[in-house]
C-alpha cells in the first residue's frame, strides 16, 4: 500500500550517518529542507509524480534541527516531525530509532484481560514527565491494572494541555520528555507485564501551530466538526491524507511498541467512501501487530451506539476491536448523583443501568429525549469484551464546569458501589487516575496557548458548553497555570482514612475478577441482570463452568430490607462494600457487616445499607 516504506514521510536516519527526508505536498512544485547543524545547508527535495518531495542527505546526525522551506521562503516544521524540542513553531529534530528496548519477546495482553488505567502525563506526578511515571508502575501492578492508557502526547502548543489540541501527530510532547522519555516508559511497562494504550486524535487538529493546510489538502470544507475544519478522508487527495494518518498509527505500534490505540470521538470522522478510513486503519494496525507477533488493538470512543464499529468487515463493520460505553457511565452516574441535566436527561432509572449491564448500550433504537429522536442500534450480539466501561474518565470529569471528580459528588459509599458495578460487570473496566483511592483533586480543562485571540475564544467556548447543564459558577480559566496545578494528584492521599480502604477494595475486586472463573469469563449470555426499581436494587448473576456468583447492588440513600427472588441454595459472602475493612478506621460505626452466608429457597430477605453492594458465591454441594 502507498503508506508503506516507499512513501515513508518524515526524517529517517540512514546507516552511515545520513538522513532521508520525505514530505507530501502535492500543490507545491518544489520544496527544500533547511538543515541548521552540524553544517547549515538548504537541500532541494526531488518531487515524485504523487507529490512527495524526497532527498537523502549525508552527515545529518540524530538531534539535527531542520525546517521545510517553501519556494516563497516560508519555513515550517516537518508535518511528520518526530520531535519538536522548541514547541509547535520551532524547528523539527531528527530522531534515531531507540536501541535500548528490552521487550523483544513481549506478546502483549489479551483484550479480555485488559484493566485500563487512564492517566494524564502532566498531572499524574509532580514532575509531569514520562520518567516520573515509571516508579509508580509497580503500585499499579499491585492494584491489578494490566493496561496503562495515556492521554494524547502528540506535540501541542505550550507545556500543558489535555492533549486534544495536538498539531504534530508524529512528535512526542517535548515537555513530557519527548520520544526518548516515552520509549523508556513503554519499555518499563512491558517489563512489568503492563500493556500501553495511547489516545490518538484523528478527528481534528488544534488551531495553534497547525500548518498542515499549507502543505496539501489535509482538510475539506465538505464537513464541519465541533472543533473546526474536518480532516479530508473522502474528498480529492484523501488517499494520501489517509496514508499520513495510517502511518502515524503504525508508527506508535512499530516504533514505540504501543499495544493499543484509543481513537478519540470517531463520530466526528466523516467519511462516505465505500472502504472507510477506519476500516483501512484497522487493517494496517492489525497487520503491523501480526508482523511484530504482538496483540495490538484499536478502541473507539463514540457516542453513536453503533455496533458496526466493532463488527468485522465481513458483516459490514469497521473492524475495530472495542469501544467505550458512555451509556453505562451515564446510567451509573445519574443513579449515584441524581443529576439529570444535559445528556444525563436520558438516564436516571434502575432499568437504564440494567440494560447497559445486560446489552452494552442502554439506547439501542429507543427514543432519546435529549436528542429528540431514536438513538442507537442493538449490540446484544456483540461480545462483552468489546466494551470498555468506567464510572469516571477524563471527559466525564473534565467536561464539568469545575472538573469535579465523583469523590466530590457522592460519599465514599457511593465510590465503593461504583467500583463494584464497573469491576463486576462483564466488560473491560477503566479507572481514571486516582479513582482507586477517591482522589479529591479536580481535573478541569487547561491549556497554554500563545495566541491571545485563541485564549479568549477557548475561555468563552468552555463557558458556553456548560449552558445545557445549568451548573452555577464560572469555569476555571483554562490558561491560568493554577488551573493545571490544581489537577496534580497527591499520592499521599491514598494512604489516609477511607481513601486507603477504597484502594484496598479496588485491589480485592480486581483480584477476584482474575481469580474467579465466573468473573474472568466475559459473556453477556452467561449472566442474568434484574432490576428492582422500588428497592433501587439490581441483581447481577454470572456463571461459568461450575461456578456461579451473585452481586446485589443497592443505589438507595437509606438502608433497605428487601425480599428478592434469588437462585436457591447456599451462598457464601465473598465481599461486602459496607464491611469495616473498607472504611475509615476512625469511623468504625459507619460499617455494617453482611452475614457470612445465606440459605435461599427461591426468595431471600436481605438488608443492605445505603449505596452498597454484596458479592456472593453459590456453594456447590
Amino acid at each position: 500500500m502507498r503508506y508503506g516504506k516507499a512513501y515513508e514521510v518524515g526524517a529517517r536516519v540512514l546507516a552511515g550517518g545520513g538522513c532521508r527526508f520525505c514530505v507530501w505536498s502535492p500543490d507545491q512544485a518544489a520544496l527544500a529542507v533547511h538543515i541548521f547543524a552540524p553544517q547549515e545547508r538548504i537541500i532541494p527535495l526531488a518531487r515524485t509524480p504523487e507529490g512527495y518531495h524526497r532527498a537523502e542527505v549525508a552527515d545529518v546526525p540524530p538531534g539535527a534541527r531542520y525546517m521545510v522551506r517553501f519556494p516563497d521562503g516560508r519555513e515550517r516544521p516537518d508535518p511528520a516531525s518526530r520531535w519538536q524540542p522548541d514547541g509547535v513553531h520551532g524547528p523539527s529534530a531528527v530522531v534515531a530509532p531507540y536501541a535500548g528496548w528490552t521487550d523483544a519477546h513481549w506478546p502483549g495482553v489479551a483484550l479480555a484481560d485488559y484493566i485500563f488505567y487512564e492517566l494524564h502525563v502532566g498531572t499524574f506526578t509532580p514532575q509531569g514527565t514520562f520518567d516520573a511515571i515509571i516508579p509508580r508502575l509497580d503500585a499499579l501492578v499491585a492494584l491489578g491494572i494490566t493496561a496503562v492508557e495515556i492521554m494524547p502526547i502528540a506535540q501541542f502548543p505550550g507545556g500543558r494541555n489535555w492533549g486534544y489540541d495536538g498539531v504534530d501527530l508524529f512528535a512526542v510532547q517535548h515537555s513530557y520528555g519527548g520520544p526518548a522519555g516515552f520509549v523508556r516508559l513503554v519499555d518499563a511497562c512491558h517489563a512489568r507485564g503492563l500493556a500501553v494504550v495511547l489516545d490518538v486524535v484523528y478527528n481534528h487538529l488544534g488551531p495553534e501551530g497547525n500548518y498542515l493546510s499549507e502543505f496539501g489538502p489535509y482538510f475539506t470544507d465538505k464537513y464541519k466538526t465541533p472543533w473546526g475544519r474536518a480532516l479530508n478522508f473522502d474528498d480529492a487527495g484523501s488517499d494520501d491524507v489517509r496514508g499520513f494518518f495510517i502511518q502515524n498509527a503504525v508508527q506508535w505500534v512499530a516504533e514505540f511498541h504501543v499495544d493499543a490505540l484509543r481513537l478519540d470521538a470517531v463520530q466526528a470522522i466523516t467519511d462516505f467512501s465505500a472502504h472507510m478510513f477506519l476500516t483501512e486503519l484497522a487493517e494496517a494496525v492489525h497487520a503491523a501487530g501480526e508482523r511484530l507477533n504482538r496483540h495490538v488493538y484499536l478502541i473507539a470512543e463514540s457516542d453513536l451506539n453503533d455496533p458496526r464499529l466493532v463488527e468485522p468487515p465481513q458483516r459490514n463493520g469497521y473492524g475495530l476491536d472495542a469501544q467505550w460505553s458512555d451509556d453505562l457511565h451515564h446510567a451509573l452516574h445519574t443513579l449515584l448523583t441524581g443529576e439529570q441535566a444535559g445528556y444525563y436527561g436520558d438516564f436516571g432509572g434502575i432499568d437504564h443501568l440494567v440494560r447497559a449491564l445486560r446489552d452494552g448500550y442502554t439506547y439501542a433504537g429507543d427514543y432519546s429525549v435529549v436528542r429528540g429522536r431514536r438513538h442507537g442500534s442493538s449490540a446484544r450480539h456483540v461480545p462483552a469484551e468489546r466494551f470498555v466501561v468506567g464510572s469516571q474518565n477524563h471527559d466525564q470529569v473534565g467536561n464539568r464546569l469545575l472538573g469535579e471528580r465523583l469523590s466530590q459528588l457522592v460519599p465514599p459509599a457511593g465510590l465503593r458501589l461504583a467500583a463494584g458495578v464497573v469491576v463486576l460487570s462483564p466488560y473491560l473496566p477503566l479507572l481514571f487516575m486516582g479513582e482507586e483511592y477517591g482522589a479529591t483533586q479536580p481535573f478541569p480543562f487547561f491549556t497554554s496557548h500563545g495566541d491571545p485571540d485563541l485564549i479568549a475564544a477557548v475561555r468563552a467556548g468552555r463557558q458556553a458548553e456548560f449552558a445545557a447543564f445549568a451548573w452555577q459558577g464560572i469555569a476555571p480559566d483554562p490558561q491560568d497555570e493554577a488551573t493545571f496545578q490544581a489537577a496534580k494528584l497527591d499520592p499521599a492521599e491514598a494512604q489516609a482514612g477511607w481513601h486507603a480502604g477504597l484502594r484496598a477494595l479496588y485491589a480485592e475486586l480486581l483480584r477476584l475478577r482474575r481469580a474467579l472463573p465466573a468473573l474472568r469469563h466475559l459473556s453477556k449470555d452467561d449472566q442474568v441482570v434484574l432490576g428492582f426499581a422500588g428497592q433501587r436494587m439490581i441483581t447481577l448473576r454470572r456463571w461459568h463452568q461450575d461456578q456461579e456468583i451473585l452481586a446485589l447492588l443497592h443505589f438507595g440513600t437509606e438502608t433497605v430490607t428487601a425480599h428478592l427472588p434469588l437462585p436457591p441454595g447456599p451462598w457464601r459472602t465473598l465481599l461486602a462494600s459496607a464491611d469495616a475493612r473498607w472504611h475509615d478506621p476512625a469511623q468504625p460505626q459507619a460499617a455494617t457487616d453482611f452475614p457470612p452466608a445465606l440459605s435461599v429457597d427461591g426468595e431471600a430477605e436481605v438488608t443492605l445499607p445505603a449505596r452498597s453492594f454484596v458479592l456472593l458465591e453459590h456453594v456447590m454441594t
